[in-house]
């Protein structure tokens, strides 16, 4: 059984940090592209960030040079550390996994097989 658990999530204020994790169990890590998500309230789910199997890192416009995402091979863990968190960061985070294959691009919520529950993120200014 596939399962990824992110946390990390909270309530900060604005101009503030956050780490999540995800971490991954049921399938091998290591061969994985892992994404990340959100989905703000009445909105529909958005990329915010992408880490390939070979450490290609990739960024919604919105979130770079304040987010960044790594990956942990050994402990199965995707992270993505979001700085300088602004009121229109609020939103559920999701992670998700994708198995690495030609032509896909990392950032499209389709090309994404398996999902985490989600953790809520919410910036107050």
């Amino acid at each position: 059984q596939v399962l990824l658990q992110e946390s990390g999530g909270g309530l900060v204020q604005a101009g503030g940090s956050l780490n999540l994790s995800c971490v991954v169990s049921g399938i091998t890590f290591s061969l994985q592209n892992m994404g990340w998500f959100r989905q703000p309230p009445g909105k529909e789910r958005e990329f915010v960030a992408a880490i390939s199997r070979f450490r290609n890192t990739h960024y919604a416009d919105s979130v770079k040079g304040r987010f960044t995402t790594a990956r942990d091979n050994a402990k199965s863990t995707a992270y993505l550390q979001m700085n300088d968190l602004k009121s229109e960061d609020t939103a559920v985070y999701y992670c998700a996994a994708c198995a690495d294959y030609s032509g896909t691009t990392i950032r499209e919520v389709y090309e994404y097989e398996d999902w985490g529950q989600g953790t809520q993120v919410i910036v107050s200014s």
